[in-house]
């Protein structure tokens, strides 16, 4: 009678875990950002780089598209594209809001500094936390919105020439 109560004890502890592992296998992780596509960003309040005010989602309420880019100094990638940045405000006229991430300020300004500044806006997030809302979970991304702050289009990883083409052909298609 003790041997059939253990083993149906261990039975019934073993479908247990084995059927809390195969319904959380059906479960959407946290940081899949392929959701976001279509989706409203929440409302955000982050402060500028040099913390003189602050920029809300309001703020970029003006602007047909805006691109949220992502970056830190400390980031070879964010070096990278920087150029491509740099062509997107220079060549295609679109505002870019620079959120710098788990960075010092100062080298975030020499940053900018050594390679041109491609932003609008720039603010900071020292924490990280407010970026996780954005289903950022490294850098460099993007986020590309329109001005219902709907996002369009998210990039992982560095902007290439392929992304820059791609931003350019949906701001033609106005």
């Amino acid at each position: 009678m003790k041997i059939n109560f253990k083993i149906t004890l261990v039975l019934i502890t073993v479908s247990f875990i084995l059927f809390v592992f195969f319904l959380s296998l059906g479960q959407k992780s946290q940081y899949d950002t392929r959701d976001l596509i279509g989706k409203k960003i929440d409302n955000f309040n982050l402060k500028t780089l040099e913390g003189e005010k602050n920029i809300t989602e309001v703020d970029l309420m003006d602007n047909e598209y805006t691109l949220i880019n992502f970056w830190a100094s400390w980031c070879s990638p964010c070096r990278a594209e920087h150029k491509y940045l740099i062509k997107i405000k220079n060549n295609l006229g679109l505002k870019i809001l620079g959120v710098n991430f788990k960075d010092k300020n100062k080298n975030a300004i020499d940053f900018l500094n050594e390679l041109g500044n491609p932003y609008s806006y720039i603010v900071k997030d020292n924490s990280g936390k407010h970026s996780i809302k954005f289903g950022v979970y490294g850098i460099p991304e993007s986020i590309l919105i329109n001005k219902d702050l709907i996002v369009v289009k998210k990039f992982i990883g560095p902007i290439k020439k392929e992304d820059l083409e791609l931003i350019s052909k949906i701001l033609k298609n106005l």
